[in-house]
């Protein structure tokens, strides 16, 4: 195998993380909306997306986003556990925030090569993300990290993103 100067400890982390981006991005794009990135990721947020031309409250609505991407199962009946550390629970938890936060949860085949196919007329992402609100979670004792429950049933899909959005216009959260 070929060393790389500078390369990861975990490429596959990276890996993740970059698809994770790029599957949301294509989703924002199809919606129409404006992806954006936080300089510094210290209060549990990825990426913000913007949109425009909104009739509720507030015409230029947002949502913050904490993108997480795992190959493990960990789909348990019609949710999937995901262990979030205590910080990113605590960040994305509460009514104080400016806009709606979300965790999404991207699963993934084990291997890299199977996250997309390409086709002679399209390109094939694999598998599907999942949102969470945490806003009116309660606080946990744990100290390092708190199991969320993703239900299966909030698949991000362009039309769910839309009512996200749609949602944060008239100042709420889904």
């Amino acid at each position: 195998m070929l060393s790389r100067v500078g390369a990861s400890s975990n490429p596959g982390a990276i890996q993740k993380e970059q698809f994770n981006i790029a599957y949301v991005h294509a989703i924002a794009a199809q919606a129409g909306f404006n992806p954006g990135k936080l300089e510094v990721d210290d209060d549990s947020i990825d990426l913000e997306l913007s949109a425009r031309g909104f009739v509720g409250i507030v015409r230029n609505p947002r949502v913050q986003l904490q993108l997480k991407c795992t190959s493990q199962d960990l789909v348990s009946g019609d949710v999937i556990k995901f262990p979030l550390s205590r910080k990113n629970y605590d960040d994305l938890r509460g009514t104080d925030v400016i806009c709606p936060r979300y965790l999404a949860v991207l699963v993934v085949p084990e291997k890299p090569a199977e996250w997309l196919n390409h086709h002679p007329g399209h390109m094939a992402l694999h598998n599907a993300c999942y949102y969470l609100s945490l806003r009116d979670h309660p606080s946990s004792t744990n100290k390092t990290t708190v199991t969320v429950d993703v239900p299966l049933s909030q698949r991000l899909t362009t039309e769910s993103l839309i009512q996200l959005m749609t949602a944060a216009s008239n100042q709420g959260s889904l």
